[in-house]
Order: C-alpha cells, then sequence, then structure tokens
C-alpha cells in the first residue's frame, strides 16, 4: 500500500542562521543603541531582551524577517509572554516547535477521516503521522487537502512510497 508521512520541524542550522543574523543588525543599528537589546538561540526556544516593551517588539519583527528570507515557517515559533526581567528591562522567549503534538496528531487523524476518503488511514507514530492508501492519486488529494487546511503548525510531507 502506498503511505506517506507527516511531520512538523523546523531546519534548526537555519533558525540558528536566522538568528545571528538578526543579533548582527540588532548590534549595529542604530536605533537598538544604549538599549541592550539582544537576541539569544537556546535549546528549543529563543530569548529577546531589550529595554523597554517598543525596542523588544522591534526586535522581534528583526528576528520574524530573518526567519522569513531563510525560509524559515513562523507556525513554528509560539511567543510567550512579555515578562519583566533584571536592571528594569523586558525579555520574551519563543519556543520553537518540534514534532507533531499528540493533540494536533488527533486533529489531523481526524481531519484525514472526515475527507470521506474510502481506504486511506492514518496513525501516529511518535512526533509523526503514517497515512497509507489503496490509491497513489488518494494519498496526492490527502496532501493537497492537508496543504490548504491551517493547522497552526508547520507541515512537510516525506516518505512517499509506492
Amino acid at each position: 500500500m502506498p503511505t506517506f508521512d507527516v511531520s512538523s520541524e523546523l531546519d534548526m542550522q537555519e533558525v540558528r542562521n536566522a538568528v545571528d543574523q538578526a543579533a548582527r543588525e540588532i548590534h549595529s543599528r542604530y536605533d537598538f543603541k544604549n538599549t541592550g537589546s539582544e537576541v539569544a538561540l537556546g535549546e528549543g526556544v529563543i530569548t529577546l531582551r531589550s529595554s523597554n516593551e517598543d525596542r523588544l517588539a522591534a526586535a522581534r519583527q528583526v528576528l520574524e524577517e530573518k526567519l522569513v528570507r531563510r525560509k524559515v515557517s513562523l507556525k513554528g515559533v509560539t511567543y510567550g509572554p512579555v515578562a519583566d526581567a533584571a536592571g528594569g528591562t523586558v525579555r520574551q522567549e519563543a519556543a520553537l516547535a518540534a514534532g507533531i503534538s499528540a493533540d494536533k496528531a488527533r486533529e489531523l487523524n481526524k481531519f484525514i477521516k472526515n475527507l470521506g476518503m474510502k481506504g486511506v488511514s492514518s496513525q501516529t507514530q511518535g512526533g509523526q503521522l503514517r497515512v497509507s492508501g489503496k490509491k497513489r492519486d488518494m494519498l496526492q488529494e490527502v496532501i493537497a487537502a492537508l496543504k490548504e487546511a491551517d493547522f497552526a503548525i508547520p507541515l512537510q510531507f516525506g516518505n512517499f512510497r509506492d
């Protein structure tokens, strides 16, 4: 039976490059002088710091521009609340998506089932979803339907086998 996998991953090398470019731009731009603004990449999280919320929003915009330019989906970045930090500064963390959560997997399974295609089934395998069907054309229709729907996570389709 033909199958394919649905996954949700970010290219961490591109994320690292985008964060480095954003940090360089923030360091050199005149409107960020003496604001203490910085962007740092941690383990699965990007941390933004600045002297006030306006500069933090500007730093976030610079980061998003660099991510988009590097073709990293903004759906894979979830921003947390703006929090006060030491020395009268503000901080915000952005979590990076890795894998499909159990709730999203259920939502995707339900969506595929509601398409009403006979012979198409899906099952969760770790952080991925395996979709199998009787015909290759049916699986291509499922891929097209998944691309049209918005699940608030970046989706990649791979491992297509006949």
